[in-house]
């Protein structure tokens, strides 16, 4: 894991001094929540040397030791394990949806990794990754900078305003992928044919397009084909027709995008995709 990084940040020591302990110490932070997240926050912050409690389970009041207490409970859950954490430790929690209001009167933080997480993610998923931060006030903001970079992460912060809509983005980019790849891997299983074909595939799209924007955008519908779009369609219908309100909308979409940017697209129509 990498150390802190950049000037003027501030040390993990700022929450001592927010929360009146050493200030060459901030304590044990105590991770709230078993789940996914919580359980590599714990071998990530145990790995960069951090004394480190938990996974705890919801309804952990804190112990005098702890400096920083890092709730990785659902939403709805929040404001209750907040509530119940006794007075000195600084409180984060790790959520993009949920707002510092959560947090009730405590001064605290938010650190999100923009990442998806699942039982066999290991904490190594973090080095790079970037993390929305948001702090009650200034030194709480550094705390969570602070944690994230020595994480291995790269902090950003998001306005309290702007925050339904980073997550909604957040979501998009890696809910909606899962959903899109899988109704494709159902027209393909009528085809007796295994979705393993698809991933090489997926995965160059999304990295062209992390490179190139709309650019990357290939295929019929970018290239105005509309015997083949139609064709897609018509074996769409007969085959998965649950998915035909999906696949109209895409083509609306990608035909959108690709019309929003023809120099873009145009240049990059050549492929058989």
């Amino acid at each position: 894991m990498t150390q802190r990084s950049g000037s003027g940040s501030t040390s993990l020591s700022a929450a001592a001094k927010v929360v009146g302990e050493d200030t060459h110490h901030p304590g044990t932070v105590a991770v709230v929540g078993g789940g996914r997240l919580g359980s590599v926050l714990v071998q990530a912050l145990r790995a960069a040397g951090y004394p480190c409690s938990g996974p705890h389970p919801r309804g952990y009041p804190g112990e005098p030791g702890d400096g920083i207490v890092l709730l990785c409970v659902p939403d709805a859950a929040i404001a209750s394990a907040a509530a119940l954490i006794r007075p000195g430790p600084l409180v984060g929690h790790c959520s993009g949806a949920t707002g510092l209001s959560a947090l009730g009167s405590r001064r605290g933080f938010s650190m999100h990794p923009v990442m998806t997480f699942t039982a066999q993610t290991s904490p190594d998923v973090l080095a790079g990754t970037a993390a929305a931060v948001a702090g009650t006030d200034p030194p709480a903001l550094a705390v969570a900078r602070d944690l994230a970079r020595r994480l291995g992460m790269r902090p950003f912060t998001v306005a309290e305003s702007d925050r339904t809509a980073y997550h909604a983005a957040t979501a998009m980019a890696a809910n909606f992928l899962v959903t899109l790849e899988s109704a494709a891997a159902a027209l393909l299983r009528t085809a007796g044919i295994d979705r393993a074909v698809l991933l090489p595939l997926a995965r160059a799209a999304l990295e062209n397009w992390g490179v190139q924007g709309a650019a990357a955008l290939t295929g019929p519908v970018a290239r105005g084909d509309r015997a083949v779009v139609d064709s897609h369609r018509q074996v769409v219908a007969a085959r998965t027709p649950e998915l035909l309100p999906m696949f109209d909308a895409l083509v609306v979409s990608t035909h959108q995008l690709a019309q929003s940017h023809p120099d873009e697209t145009s240049s990059s129509t050549g492929t058989t995709q």
